[in-house]
């Protein structure tokens, strides 16, 4: 992924999914679990993977234009990280939960929905970068 440049005159919500865009290619956490046992991490990425469903499903259908955003951005997670067995499982897991959750609950967006999407953005990114301070080299 290359991005040449951050503009700070885009809107708030542009610049925290640039930020967590950023967060999550840099992602490729060297401290792996042990061969398919659990990483350290595994609780946060779960989440993070739980929001990235979120975000796929929400940004959708408040018309972002997007597309597949969200979902290569998980995929991206999934390559970094390189997950097996149960573990992958379970990450792939939260990612539909995330989606699933709100499929259920939203047909449209709303000002609860907006919020969320600002919620989730902010939480993403904190979780994007509390793993990376802690376990990036």
């Amino acid at each position: 992924m290359h991005i040449s440049a951050i503009h700070t005159n885009k809107p708030p919500m542009l610049k925290r999914t640039l930020i967590l865009t950023l967060l999550l290619s840099s992602l490729a956490v060297p401290a792996r679990a042990i061969e398919g046992g659990p990483a350290p991490f595994d609780g946060e990425l779960q989440r993070l993977s739980e929001i990235l469903g979120a975000l796929h499903y929400l940004r959708e259908i408040c018309g972002s234009n997007e597309g597949q955003k969200w979902r290569n951005e998980m995929q991206a997670l999934i390559d970094a990280e390189a997950p097996t067995g149960d573990r992958r499982t379970r990450i792939v897991a939260s990612f539909n939960r995330g989606y699933r959750g709100f499929q259920q609950t939203y047909r449209t967006c709303t000002p609860a929905a907006d919020f969320a999407i600002r919620r989730y953005l902010d939480e993403g990114a904190k979780i994007s970068r509390e793993i990376t301070a802690r376990y990036a080299n």
